[in-house]
């Protein structure tokens, strides 16, 4: 049987790995070695932080909403100013099915639409 040289296919291999490292810093760029490494753990951050953007985006929802319910004034049952736990748990009362992205959304562009529905739970 003929010999098959792996010249080619490692060629290939390493042009693959240093094109997916373009754009990082010293040898993470030119190194096959450092390279790899540097692919690994770009690979981990990304899943671990698809993960974390769905909580970053929850928190950033929260704090509009938050911030919707002091600029309408809205006020709970007891007398004082509702808040977002408030709010929630109301809703959740009332059976109105609208999540906190929909109400973050309408919080910021549409404070109308927002108000009636604090109206509508409070």
């Amino acid at each position: 049987m003929a010999r098959v040289k792996g010249g080619t296919s490692a060629l290939k291999r390493r042009k693959n790995i240093l094109a997916m490292t373009k754009g990082y810093r010293f040898g993470r760029s030119t190194k096959t070695k450092q390279a790899k490494e540097a692919i690994f753990h770009a690979g981990k951050y990304a899943f671990a932080h698809r993960k974390d953007k769905k909580n970053d985006f929850r928190r950033l929802w929260s704090v509009r909403i938050n911030a919707g319910l002091d600029t309408s004034g809205a006020v709970a049952s007891t007398g004082k100013p509702l808040s977002y736990s408030r709010l929630i748990d109301a809703l959740k009362k009332a059976n109105v099915t609208i999540n906190r992205k929909m109400l973050a959304t309408l919080a910021e562009q549409s404070p109308a639409t927002f108000d009636r529905i604090v109206k509508k739970v409070s």
